[in-house]
């Protein structure tokens, strides 16, 4: 989500900072102002999740400028992130989906900090043993090691059907993108992908492992993806519909 205003090239040029906090719809997010020597207009975009505000501006944009670009786009905002859902943090008691099957979150804090998949009167389970203030990042590395064993499977499958092997796989919290490929056929995949259901997950490796036979979004890469993920269409619909709720869970 974006929006765009060009540059009065007469103003004067301090500094900017890096980075600041702004209030919008009731939410303080960070705000990141980049400069861009290849920028000829102001840009202001929401991170995936609603997890911050970035504006990208010309080399020398006064930081006024900058203010009063973003309070002239305040409804645009307040409209946007209202569609994003709020970022739950994880905590006892909240569900977190497992390959899309929402599990309640147990803590039980009288054993050392492992996390159990489990399942009792309230349905599936993840049971997190140890410190409650490292309860979010135990979940969160459940789920890196539950992406890094089925993806891992997934690549090697689909990289045996089209003839290519996968120089080396990677696993970010990014919110820009779900997956990447490299020209050097480096793949990466955002580990929050685990909470999506299996075959969103198989899609996105299709797509992934299909860019390194077709380095683009043609049809060519489009029916070969199909090939390897037949529920390609049904996978990216859900992606595009839930995508924003996954990045919004807090695991900080």
């Amino acid at each position: 989500m974006s929006f765009a205003f060009f540059r009065r090239p007469t103003e004067p040029a301090p500094t900017q900072p890096r980075e600041r906090f702004h209030e919008v719809a009731g939410r303080t997010l960070p705000l990141r102002i980049v400069e861009n020597d290849r920028a000829r207009r102001l840009t202001l975009r929401i991170d995936s999740g609603g997890k911050g505000l970035r504006v990208t501006v010309p080399p020398g944009i006064p930081a006024r400028e900058v203010d009063r670009f973003i309070e002239r786009h305040r409804s645009w905002l307040e409209q946007r992130l209202a569609k994003v859902p709020d970022r739950p943090r994880v905590r006892p008691g909240v569900k977190v989906p497992l390959r899309g099957v929402p599990h309640t979150i147990v803590h039980e804090p009288g054993r050392r900090g492992t996390v159990e998949i489990g399942c009792d009167d309230r349905g599936p389970t993840l049971v997190v043993h140890g410190d409650r203030n490292h309860l979010p990042r135990r979940v969160a590395d459940l789920l890196k090691r539950e992406a890094k064993r089925d993806i891992e499977a997934l690549v090697d499958r689909h990289t045996a059907s089209v003839g290519r092997r996968a120089k080396a796989i990677r696993f970010k919290d990014t919110s820009s993108r779900w997956g990447s490929c490299t020209a050097e056929g480096t793949l990466s995949f955002s580990w929050r992908i685990m909470m999506a259901p299996a075959p969103v997950i198989d899609y996105l490796v299709a797509h992934e492992v299909a860019h390194l036979k077709e380095m683009n979004h043609g049809p060519k890469f489009w029916k070969l993806c199909r090939q390897l993920c037949p529920r390609t269409d049904e996978a990216r619909a859900w992606l595009k519909r839930n995508g924003n709720a996954l990045q919004a869970i807090d695991f900080g």
